[in-house]
């Protein structure tokens, strides 16, 4: 997949501002994707959540937005050295989703329209870590930002906030995702650089 990466317009920030090690201050949201931007139609978009036993639980759209929503204000950092303080979001957290799912797994592979895929312990998307975002600054969430719906996991590399969510396979075992297996680091901690394998 080719990896589209327009809109850097050098490094900004200043010393106020708290960031990661290695990374600036973006004033705009810059796009960046692993291969096409999907378009799916909300009427056909549906988000499930499979066990380790193969047990499907599943969402329509409809059913997404009658869940009850939290709107997290958050920095994110993208691995390519650029941060984006204090962005606003709307969705519904993990913790809601994964209520009624019934699991002994510890990790947890996610799965997008279009085929991305990305890994990350089961814990990293509960306790109010993690949320299925639709809409961004007030307005619903655009294609290239992941729109209709996406991930959110702020704590970790935006790469491992899935856009275009379709979901995600509860594990036993760790299964490296898209980037990973090309030789990103495998959890992806801002706060200690951990961009590729070895880091």
């Amino acid at each position: 997949m080719a990896i589209v990466t327009p809109g850097f317009r050098g490094r900004r920030g200043g010393a106020e501002v708290k960031l990661p090690p290695g990374q600036y201050l973006a004033e705009d949201f810059p796009v960046l994707s692993a291969g096409p931007t999907p378009r799916i139609r909300t009427d056909r978009w549906e988000f499930l959540i499979t066990t380790e036993t193969g047990q499907k639980h599943t969402w329509s759209w409809a059913d997404l937005l009658a869940l009850p929503s939290q709107t997290p204000t958050v920095d994110i950092h993208c691995v390519t050295k650029w941060s984006k303080l204090r962005t606003n979001w709307q969705g519904v957290s993990l913790d809601t989703l994964m209520e009624d799912v019934e699991s002994a797994a510890d990790y947890a592979l996610v799965h997008s329209y279009g085929g991305y895929t990305t890994n990350l312990p089961l814990e990293d998307l509960l306790d109010g870590q993690a949320w299925v975002v639709y809409q961004y600054d007030g307005d619903d969430l655009h294609p290239e930002h992941g729109g209709p719906a996406r991930l959110l996991v702020p704590h970790l590399y935006f790469w491992k906030s899935a856009k275009w969510i379709h979901g995600i396979e509860l594990l036993l075992e760790d299964e490296p995702g898209f980037w990973e297996t090309v030789g990103y680091h495998n959890y992806g901690d801002p706060w200690l650089e951990q961009r590729y394998r070895g880091d």
